[in-house]
Formats: structure tokens, C-alpha cells, sequence
């Protein structure tokens, strides 16, 4: 590590937040979908962004440094390499400062100490473009490519020197072929081997105008397996492939561009981070912490509704598979469900009791199966279904609400004895599995629709109250101070104190430039909350600050100084790029812009929210209810909307409502 490397490294650990915030422009958009930054001042500046493969993740801490040079800090994370103990965190994980360009030489020196980055740009993958004048030592352009690869575990480095000089540079290429070994003590298998190779070597004349291209990875492998020959430009074009799949459907088209970029990128981080386990696909979180393991909020909860709209077959196969590990855990005793999976499947995380998880799975669970419109999948699922509403209505206290230990936040902060989050799950589960019941001709359907009733009036009884002023909901009894988890009812379609909990949403004492504190005078933000809140927001018809704030999010969050993806938290976990965040952001504009109810396999509720200074949008490519179609929604006159739903050898649906009106689409 050169002493850049070092002043780098030991700047990230005394950053404070505040460099996170100071600048909402350092980004743009670029015509070919992508974002970048244009380096000139405002320097030093570092971030991190996590990228993710089948079988690899990588956190690039990356940055320029006060003189314009690039840094990068390599943070690998191998799922399939566990470690001991094999638990949640234990996959095989290393830092590395390694750069290929630190021992390149041109014409006899090295490239690195005087290159100068001039612009950085993502698109599902990390570009850096720079430049080296060195004199009569010649000069060129060096642009640097990271990637995961898509089905290998390797990070993919993709190298292009331009010779922007008038005379010939001689590159010279050494041998770099390097292999260690973990610790055979600390890993499942034994000792696994980590390599690290460039793809050339040599000595090239390049001449003026032209250039040399080269590849290097880093990769980890099992013991016994074999070691990969790869080809870099393969890799690369292979990822690029992948990146247009995700963007080319579901995609919004609306007059703010910076909202249809966000939610084009939101949807690489929310489908790339699938790990091909032993235990099958499994959806991780990510952030150097949570691989190969699934988790009751994350994935029932979050993202597996939302993967049946994004065509993302494996995406979806990752969403079954994972209630089928949840159902192994099915009981007459009516013990919790574990809140995660880990280890492949072979082992359990159930720290801190029941956190309300039946109802996060029957949730997750039923609304998959109404929007992916599988019925041999769906009637797999039902058992899973009415087994976790019946666990819920056996929990039920005193005052018809839903009690658990906790709630996803896992004590961070007090949750009582039952919380407003458990309850408004297994409202909206109980009316979701009200129509799985009509759509499979099961029992129940009426049934569940009148707990569902009855619950919605034990929620604004025990939670409904006046909380800092605000006609709003408390968390949990005794709770007095305001929490974010307030919005969970509208986005459930609770909408009695509607007006007093968006007051307090978008009040001083919870939102901030980060989006929603978990509780009011606190610092903590996490910005599931906020997603679920500008959900919401829109889900009840306040449309115009539904769009203000959205706006503002997805500037933060996709041009601000940390980019481009939701994030998990802060401080804790440093904002990292949790993936599940990423699927609730498209859930803004699926359920909440467009308002996307399932109602059965091929059916759904339709409620626009189609903002005043908007004259139409469009969701193009949705490939849910076992159909590929595109809504578009326009403004035919005042207080009146008009709704086009077409799709490749259907019949065009034509209907004109009244704003806040709703339709039943059938497909």
C-alpha cells in the first residue's frame, strides 16, 4: 500500500456524515441511461457502492484523492466460501489495496502517481476515466472497469490505454499470477484458495491514436475446484447484458427524469444480489454482512412482492424458494417461524424471538403469489399462508392486535408488547389471502375478510392517538415519541388518521435531508421507513407531497454523495447499499404512483396518482399476472384521468376515471 493508500484509508475512518450531504449535484445524468460524476474540484471525495454476481459480492470504497488521483479499496465477499462459525456473517470476506496499474509501467515509469481521474460513471458497473501526461514520457487515457462477474466468484477488471501522444509508448506488462491460501482451520471446507491475475503480459508498442486493452481478476475458490481462464471482455459484455434485462422492464417514464433514473437503477441492486447456495437461490442483503441466508422483512417481506412485476425469472424462483425454506418450520405448537435462514439454508438466526414474522411472510407471501399469477405455485404457498395467519390470530392480546417480542428493527429501538408494523401486516395479508381464497376456491375468503375488519378497528383503537400534537398512531402502548413506522398503515390502506401521520412524517421532528428518523430527537435513519412512507403518502392520495419528497429522495440518493442506490441506515452500517431497499423503492412507484393492488392471479386494483404538473406516465414492460403489459396514465381533463393498458396480441383497454378513482384490471 503506497502512502496515497494510506492517507486514503485513514481519511474514510474519521469522515464525518455531514460529507455525505454537503452537495446534492455531484452527479448528472448521462444520455445512455447511466450517471456520472465530472471530476474537477470539490476534492478530496470517497464512497462505496456494492455490486453483486451468483456466487461474488465486492464493496468498492473508491474516491479521488486532493491531487485528482483514484484510490479504491476492494472489499470482497464470497458467499459460498463460509466460514467458522457458519453463521449469518460467515462468509469468507478480505480487503484489498491491489491494483494491476501500480506496477504498469509507460515508457519506463509508472502510470499511477500522476494520473489525473476525470470522471467516474456507473451503470452497473464502476467506470473510471482519467488522464497521464508525462512529458516527453508520452501520454494516454487509462479507463478502468469493475464488475462482478455474473455466474463466477471473481471481481472482473477490464483496462483500455489510449496513447493520446504524438510518439509510440512502450507498455510493459508484468507476469502477475498470484495465489493464497485461507486459514484451513477457519473454513467449512478447509483452506480456500484466493488468486489474483492479470490476463497479458509483456511488451507492447502502442502507437499514436491507438490503444491496449488487458483484464485482471480477483477470484476465490473451493478447495478442489478448479481454477477459471476468463475472458474479461466476455465478462464485461455479459454484465452489460444482464444491467438491460433489468432496465428494459418495468420501466417509468415520466416528465422527472431523475425519478425514472432512480428507479432504473434501483432495480440492478434489488435483482443482482441473488446467491446460487446449496440451499438454492437465495436474495441477500448484502453490505459485508448478510449472504447466503434469507430473512422474514428483507425478502418475504420487501422485495418478493415486488419480483413478479420486474420479469426477472430468477428473481422469482429466489422469492419461492425462500417460503419454502420458511415452510419447513411450519408447527402444531404454533413456536415462531425463525426471523432468518443462514448458512445455505442449514441453520437458523432466531435472536431476539418473534418479531412479528408470520406476519411478514403471510404478507410477502400472498402477495407474490396473487401478482406472479402461478396457480401451481400459489396453491403450494397457501399451506405457508393460512399457517401464518393462524399463528397471528393466535397471538392476538387483549386488545385484538398482534403481539410479538419485537419487531424488524430487533430492539434498536422499543417496540412494547405489540407493535403498529406487526398488526397492519396481517391486516393487508388477511385481505391478500381473501382473494388467493376466491382465485384457488379455498375456504376462508370471507372469513378472512372480516378479521380483517375487525382488526381495522382494533388497530385505531389500541395504536390510534395523539402523539406530539399530531393526530397520528403510537408505535406500541406508552409509546409518546414520533416514529416513523406510523406510515405502515397507509400503505395498507388504513387511512383514518391519514392527515394527522403525513403531518408528522414530513414534520421537522422526523423528516431530515436523509429522509425519516426512526424516532423523533434521535439521529438514526433508516431509510426502509422512508420508502415505505412515500409509498404510503401516495397510497392515501396526497400525490403533490408524495412527489416533492420523492424527488428530493432520489436526488439525495442518485446524484447526492453517495450514490446511486437506497440505502440501509446510518450510522449504523455506514449507509450501506442493502439490496431488499432497493425493491421498495420500485414498490413507490408500482403500488403507490400507479397504485398496483393484486386481487387475484389476473386481476388487480388500479389507483393512479398521476401528480398536477405531470401531463402523463407511463410503466412500461410490467410482467406480472402472468402477463407483459404497459400502463399509461393521462390528464384528459380537469379531475379527470384517462388509463390505457395495452399489451403485444391483447385487445387495448381504454377507461377515463375520476382522479383517486380506481379500476379493476383483469388480464
Amino acid at each position: 500500500m503506497n502512502i496515497r493508500h494510506l492517507t486514503w484509508v485513514a481519511s474514510l475512518l474519521l469522515l464525518p456524515f455531514a460529507t455525505y450531504t454537503e452537495a446534492q449535484d455531484r452527479w448528472h445524468l448521462t444520455d445512455d441511461g447511466g450517471i456520472a460524476w465530472n471530476v474537477t474540484n470539490n476534492l478530496p471525495h470517497n464512497d462505496h457502492v456494492e455490486m453483486s454476481g451468483k456466487r461474488v459480492s465486492v464493496v468498492l470504497r473508491y474516491g479521488v484523492d486532493a491531487q485528482g488521483g483514484f484510490v479504491l479499496n476492494k472489499s470482497m465477499v464470497w458467499p459460498l466460501l463460509r466460514t467458522i462459525p457458519n453463521n449469518t456473517h460467515a462468509s469468507l470476506m478480505r480487503r484489498f489495496d491491489w491494483d494491476v496499474m501500480d506496477v504498469v509501467t509507460i515508457n519506463g515509469r509508472a502510470i499511477t502517481p500522476s494520473e489525473k481521474v476525470e470522471r467516474i460513471y456507473q451503470k452497473g458497473l464502476l467506470t473510471v476515466e482519467s488522464s497521464y501526461d508525462g512529458g516527453w514520457y508520452g501520454s494516454c487515457r487509462l479507463t478502468r472497469q469493475y464488475l462482478p462477474s455474473t455466474e463466477h466468484p471473481a471481481l472482473i477488471e477490464h483496462y483500455t490505454l489510449l496513447n493520446t501522444g504524438k510518439q509510440p509508448l512502450t507498455v510493459e506488462l508484468p507476469a502477475i499470477d498470484i495465489t493464497s491460501h485461507t486459514d484451513p482451520q477457519k473454513g467449512v471446507s478447509g483452506a480456500y484458495r484466493i488468486e489474483m491475475k492479470a490476463d497479458k503480459q509483456g511488451t507492447f508498442t502502442v502507437k499514436p491514436g491507438e490503444s491496449l486493452s488487458f483484464g485482471a481478476t480477483l477470484a476465490g475458490y473451493q478447495p478442489t475446484e478448479q481454477s477459471l481462464t476468463f475472458n474479461v471482455e466476455q465478462e464485461v459484455a455479459a454484465r452489460q447484458t444482464l444491467v438491460s434485462e433489468w432496465m428494459d422492464n418495468l420501466v417509468l417514464t415520466t416528465p422527472d427524469e431523475t425519478i425514472n433514473r432512480m428507479m432504473a437503477f434501483s432495480k440492478i441492486r434489488a435483482c443482482e444480489s441473488i446467491y446460487q447456495t446449496q440451499g438454492g437461490p437465495m436474495h441477500g442483503p448484502g453490505g459485508e454482512s448478510y449472504y447466503a441466508a434469507i430473512w422474514a422483512n428483507d425478502q418475504a417481506e420487501y422485495i418478493n412482492p415486488y419480483f413478479p412485476y420486474t420479469g426477472y425469472d430468477y428473481g422469482c424462483e429466489s422469492a419461492l424458494n425462500s417460503f419454502r425454506h420458511f415452510a419447513r418450520f411450519m408447527n402444531d405448537e404454533w413456536r415462531p417461524i425463525p426471523s432468518s435462514i443462514v448458512a445455505e439454508g442449514l441453520d437458523i438466526w432466531n435472536g431476539v424471538g418473534d418479531r412479528g414474522d408470520a406476519a411478514m411472510i403471510a404478507y410477502g407471501a400472498s402477495r407474490y403469489a396473487l401478482a406472479h399469477g402461478n396457480r401451481q405455485e400459489a396453491e403450494e404457498l397457501w399451506p405457508l399462508i393460512t399457517w401464518c395467519l393462524d399463528y397471528c390470530r393466535h397471538k392476538l392480546n387483549e386488545g385484538g392486535v398482534v403481539a410479538s417480542d419485537t419487531d424488524e428493527l430487533e430492539n434498536r429501538f422499543p417496540s412494547g408488547k405489540a407493535n403498529l408494523c406487526t398488526s397492519s401486516l396481517y391486516y393487508d395479508a388477511l385481505l391478500s389471502a381473501s382473494c388467493l381464497a376466491r382465485e384457488l376456491r379455498k375456504e376462508g375468503a370471507s372469513a378472512y375478510q372480516k378479521q380483517a375488519a375487525q382488526l381495522r378497528k382494533n388497530i385505531e383503537s389500541y395504536f390510534g392517538a395523539n402523539v406530539e400534537g399530531f393526530d397520528t398512531y403510537r408505535y406500541y402502548d406508552g409509546n409518546d415519541i414520533l416514529r416513523s413506522w406510523i406510515c405502515i398503515p397507509l400503505c395498507v390502506g388504513i387511512n383514518e388518521r391519514a392527515e394527522g401521520t403525513i403531518k408528522a412524517l414530513f414534520s421537522p421532528r422526523l423528516w431530515t435531508e436523509n429522509g425519516l428518523l426512526t424516532q423523533a430527537g434521535s439521529e438514526t435513519f433508516w431509510d426502509r421507513s422512508t420508502l415505505y412512507a412515500l409509498r404510503g403518502v401516495y397510497a392515501v392520495g396526497a400525490t403533490e407531497q408524495a412527489t416533492d419528497y420523492l424527488h428530493r429522495y432520489s436526488t439525495t440518493r442518485l446524484l447526492g454523495d453517495h450514490v446511486p442506490y437506497a440505502i440501509e441506515a446510518w450510522p449504523e452500517g455506514n449507509q450501506r447499499h442493502l439490496s431488499a431497499e432497493s425493491g421498495l423503492f420500485g414498490r413507490i412507484i408500482t403500488e403507490g404512483l400507479f397504485g398496483i393492488r393484486p386481487t387475484g392471479l389476473r386481476s388487480f386494483s388500479l389507483t393512479p396518482r398521476l401528480p398536477e404538473a405531470w401531463p402523463e406516465m407511463t410503466l412500461s414492460h410490467v410482467r406480472a399476472f402472468g402477463d407483459d403489459f404497459t400502463i399509461q396514465v393521462s390528464r384528459k381533463r380537469a379531475g379527470v384521468l384517462g388509463v390505457t393498458v395495452t399489451s403485444e396480441g391483447r385487445k387495448t383497454q381504454t377507461f377515463s376515471i375520476r382522479e383517486g378513482g380506481t379500476l379493476l384490471i383483469r388480464r
